[in-house]
């Protein structure tokens, strides 16, 4: 008798998920967590589970292990994903970790788009697995004390984002140059940042981050873009005596190799002079 019940009351909510799907749009929100559906709905698990898997097309799930989803809006189908930037805060949310669009994300977020990218980069706490869905892809980069890390909010985002500021994001991009292409390329995505850069908030991050090796590759390449100001604000910060470093870590011995005597970098990059 209780199963009939049962039965019964899940008939009446064919079609509880869409509804609820429905009514996330219209709030302006394209996530969903399993357990919010249920708690809404009434719906079991399964019954929530087995709605969602009906509604192809118009919801996917952001990974086979989690139950986070998506509700991919017409206007997004093409992409079988609404926009990283769209999402990006309720899942850290539902996760409980922290987090920020960084690097390259965050440089174009300024308006450098030296390079098409293909890839979403979100710094985090802890490793965490490479996000495809759709025609989206999500990339994660590790930093310890990642809460130092000072971060805004875009201007005219869709949704509530974490972005690392100007002045973080350059200096992420020497940090982890080995990660995004190299030196190089770092270079070409601070350039067009440097306008936006103030002298308090660089010295804010140097003092947070605490890495003098990377500050002389920062003041380096700064120096390199022809921004003499902000290359002395990075040189007054860091000690009168320094250990030499190779500007791109990954490059090998620094042997036979010019040594930049103001910053104690060992220059192994064939594009960048100062």
């Amino acid at each position: 008798m209780q199963k009939q019940t049962n039965s019964a009351s899940e008939l009446r909510r064919i079609g509880a998920a869409e509804a609820f799907c429905d009514a996330r749009l219209a709030l302006g929100r394209v996530t969903i967590v399993l357990e919010d559906l249920v708690k809404e709905t009434g719906l079991s698990a399964i019954a929530a589970k087995r709605q969602l898997s009906r509604l192809r097309g118009k919801v996917v799930r952001v990974s086979p292990r989690q139950p986070f989803y998506l509700i991919v809006s017409p206007e997004h189908r093409s992409m079988s994903a609404p926009p990283t930037n769209w999402w990006l805060q309720d899942y850290f949310h539902w996760l409980g970790r922290p987090y920020y669009l960084a690097l390259q994300s965050a440089a174009s977020s300024f308006g450098s788009n030296p390079q098409a990218l293909q890839v979403t980069q979100v710094m985090t706490n802890r490793p965490c697995r490479t996000i495809k869905v759709g025609r989206i892809q999500v990339r994660f980069f590790v930093k310890r004390g990642i809460e130092r890390t000072p971060t805004q909010q875009p201007a005219g985002a869709v949704a509530p984002l974490l972005v690392s500021t100007p002045e973080a994001t350059a200096y992420d991009l020497v940090r982890y140059a080995t990660s995004i292409g190299g030196i190089e390329r770092a270079a070409e995505t601070i350039r067009p940042l440097l306008p936006l850069l103030r002298s308090r908030e660089l010295r804010r991050v140097l003092d947070a981050e605490n890495e003098p090796a990377v500050a002389q590759r920062l003041g380096f390449v700064i120096e390199a873009c022809r921004n003499k100001s902000l290359a002395k604000v990075v040189r007054a910060w860091l000690p009168d005596e320094l250990t030499p470093v190779t500007l791109s870590p990954a490059k090998g011995k620094h042997d036979n190799l010019p040594l930049v005597k103001r910053w104690q970098v060992f220059n192994n990059s064939s594009e960048l002079n100062v």
